[in-house]
């Protein structure tokens, strides 16, 4: 009894203990710090990304902006609508951060006079004539049409600039003057937003909204489930308290260090309510029956820590260790959600073993005792006991021909993921998004760097001629628009100068060209330093592409790059594709090979536990084989269910054979236990199921439960983790109940 003597007699030091760490753990979350960026998920080490790094060294990255289209139901060419664009965009500047606002209303075109260049006002405000002139050339022009109006005609763009890489305190200040300017507005109907700012802003404020919601509605339906399970009141008060004190501890732990809450930090209320629950059950209910059974609290502490804590702590360095595996990903916030989520089955172990059984010792004999409710679950156990002896024939037939259904379900996967599919439900974010893609040319980038050679520059003839070929060539695809390139820097000055107006897709002569290389050169217009670098050794090509799934945006890349090896001149332009887009469309390629890696990892540590664990190569084989099910249906069900396998959705399968390993190794100690006593193999078997089988019963439902707290989240990936983790903690209960005694019978 000595081993847990301390446990009686230090009870009270630590109870105080957890209430002064409870202290500062509230203390550190008014420090709590939340963030989102599109960086965070870049592919570490990716070639690919630091090609990307250089680019933006030369020129300005891709997501520096965010786009108003401001709505107006009286007309867009009223003069009462161009002036309060005009007066918009000009109270725009004064925003923090911005570096330059444009729009329609607003913009200037170089004028050739005989005194040289002038910049006048092209879509004037007065006098009428005029104005419908310039209308007309708008809505004749694809390019100022398609990029800067609304197809529906009842939109203006207003394009806000700011600086490079704009954190996440720089969006949520931007975010809120422009807010509070667009609440003293009152000509416009509405309006629709687009940017990094925006997201980063909305996205942030979702996350906190997502980690409030799961935990409060996680505590709410855990407690109803330990009441149907229990129906004690101290008990539950002291699970209840255990889980709760788990997540706030951890919770609070990350904030102390300064560990920042990313996109798929809403997870870690229910990862919290999954490792504490299963501790807290096997814990309380092993205590319960030894005291149900007349033992002594010491010795009924003292025998749950040597049947369970061991077998507990097996668990949790399992779980931990896949957990653990994710640091193979090359995406951060998996790496961060890997190492987190091993520290959070850590800190629940230790809560468990110190303060439920420390609190659990204050509860009184008398008030501990055998329901009807208990007595059902003895009756299931020995039901399931007999189902799996009698019927193992019919069993082993039954699990080849699932593995049969879930290799077919596995070759369905895809990894043609979108971003709208990442989107919060109903959203205004989600419903502005839609709308680009609808009403302009959407939100993903899709940027060309080209490289000058041969002694060329970016205004060479020959060099905006291979270019124009280029962006023709582009043209072709539907999917892509809003292309920009030096070309229509020729194009629009060539008009101004009334040269005569080019076809649409073609250039000035070669003759116009060489006229015009010079004034291009020294023209004052903002447009050239985005587009070509400062020795003009390199230029870039911009567009954007339709979010439609982003193998399919591979393909056409792949597509573009063997067009371009095959008709441009690659001794004179190297041309790459490059940018956000690219950079996270490469998740993709990462997700297969990291996700192999990390439960490969995964798998060898299991290996060397369970190795430890029964010395015993037979049982290593019968440990493993019931928890490569649960996983292969999980896989399964994404083919057929048509989820397209993203980097959020990938940390199901760590979570699912975390826990499915856990409910085995319960099993199997209690077997090992059992055999120990000098039970027959069948005897023990029996023991098993009435003794740790309700227990992985209890926490199987409770976990069931507790993911669908995800179905309350507006997050789609956080809706599909909750449901198949769900779904699958079933496949993984019954393999254990089914095909683990079969293994133990005939290994």
């Amino acid at each position: 009894m000595q081993d847990t003597y301390w446990i009686l007699k230090y009870r009270k030091v630590i109870l105080w203990a957890y209430l002064a760490l409870t202290i500062i753990a509230l203390i550190a979350l008014l420090k709590i710090r939340f963030g989102f960026s599109f960086e965070q998920f870049f592919p570490k080490g990716d070639p690919e990304l630091e090609f990307f790094k250089e680019f933006t060294e030369d020129f300005e990255t891709d997501d520096n902006f965010m786009l108003i289209a401001v709505e107006s139901d009286k007309g867009i060419f009223t003069k009462e609508y161009l002036d309060a664009v005009k007066v918009f965009s000009d109270q725009c500047e004064e925003l923090p951060y911005v570096s330059k606002v444009e729009s329609l209303a607003s913009m200037k075109l170089p004028r050739f006079t005989p005194f040289g260049i002038r910049f006048e006002q092209f879509l004037q405000s007065q006098p009428d004539s005029v104005r419908l002139q310039d209308s007309i050339a708008i809505m004749t022009t694809p390019k100022l049409r398609d990029n800067l109006i609304a197809k529906d005609g009842n939109a203006m763009l207003v394009l806000l600039k700011y600086k490079d890489n704009l954190g996440m305190v720089e969006s949520a200040e931007l975010m809120a003057a422009f807010n509070a300017l667009w609440n003293e507005q009152t000509f416009f109907k509405d309006n629709h937003l687009l940017g990094r700012a925006y997201f980063q802003d909305e996205l942030a404020s979702m996350q906190k909204r997502e980690i409030i919601i799961s935990g409060v509605v996680s505590i709410i339906l855990v407690s109803i489930i330990f009441f149907l399970l229990y129906r004690q009141k101290l008990l539950i008060l002291v699970s209840l308290t255990t889980i709760a004190l788990g997540m706030l501890l951890f919770v609070g732990t990350l904030s102390l260090f300064g560990r920042e809450f990313n996109g798929i930090s809403a997870l870690y209320p229910v990862l919290m309510l999954i490792v504490g629950t299963s501790d807290v059950v096997h814990i309380v209910s092993k205590y319960v029956d030894l005291i149900i059974n007349g033992e002594s609290k010491s010795e009924a502490l003292r025998v749950t820590v040597k049947e369970i804590g061991m077998a507990t702590f097996l668990t949790s360095a399992t779980t931990a260790a896949g957990f653990l595996s994710l640091i193979t990903s090359r995406i951060g916030p998996i790496q961060d959600f890997g190492m987190n989520s091993a520290l959070g089955v850590v800190m629940a172990y230790g809560i468990v073993v110190t303060f439920t059984l420390a609190a659990i010792s204050f509860i009184p004999r008398d008030e501990i005792r055998q329901t009807k409710f208990q007595g059902f679950w003895n009756r299931m156990m020995e039901r399931c006991y007999i189902f799996s002896r009698d019927k193992e024939k019919g069993i082993a037939i039954f699990s080849v021909i699932l593995l049969i259904v879930f290799g077919v379900g596995i070759s369905k996967i895809s990894t043609n993921y979108d971003i709208e599919s990442n989107l919060p439900r109903g959203a205004k974010v989600t419903k502005d998004f839609l709308y680009f893609e609808d009403q302009f040319s959407g939100f993903r980038p899709f940027e060309f760097a080209i490289s000058i050679n041969n002694g060329k520059t970016a205004y060479s003839p020959e060099v905006v001629k291979e270019v124009n070929r280029f962006t023709q060539y582009l043209q072709t695809y539907e999917e892509v628009g809003d292309i920009t390139s030096i070309v229509d820097l020729y194009q629009g000055i060539q008009s101004s100068m009334s040269l005569g107006q080019s076809e649409a897709g073609e250039l000035p002569s070669d003759s116009v060209l060489r006229i015009l290389q010079p004034v291009i050169a020294k023209l004052p217009n903002p447009s050239a330093s985005i587009l070509v670098n400062k020795d003009l050794t390199k230029t870039r090509v911009t567009s954007k592409i339709s979010d439609f799934g982003a193998d399919n945006i591979a393909a056409i890349g792949e597509e573009i790059d063997q067009w371009v090896e095959s008709n441009i001149d690659t001794t004179l332009l190297d041309i790459r594709r490059t940018g956000t887009g690219v950079i996270l469309d490469r998740n993709a390629e990462y997700v297969r090979a990291s996700l192999l890696q990390g439960m490969g990892l995964a798998l060898l540590i299991v290996i060397v536990i369970m190795t430890l664990l029964f010395r015993d190569i037979k049982m290593l084989v019968v440990s493993l084989l019931p928890n490569v099910l649960p996983l292969l249906f999980a896989a399964a069900l994404l083919g057929y269910a048509g989820i397209k396998l993203e980097a959020t959705i990938s940390i199901i399968f760590t979570i699912v054979f975390g826990i499915a390993v856990d409910d085995t190794i319960h099993f199997l100690s209690k077997y090992k236990i059992s055999l120990n006593k000098g039970l027959t193999k069948e005897e023990a078997i029996r023991a098993t199921f009435m003794d740790t089988g309700k227990a992985i019963t209890f926490t199987t439902i409770i976990l069931f439960f507790g993911f669908m707290v995800l179905l309350f989240s507006i997050h789609p990936p956080s809706n599909v983790i909750g449901i198949l983790i769900s779904v699958t903690l079933v496949s993984a209960l019954l393999a254990d109940f089914f095909i683990l005694p079969m293994l133990l019978r005939r290994l």
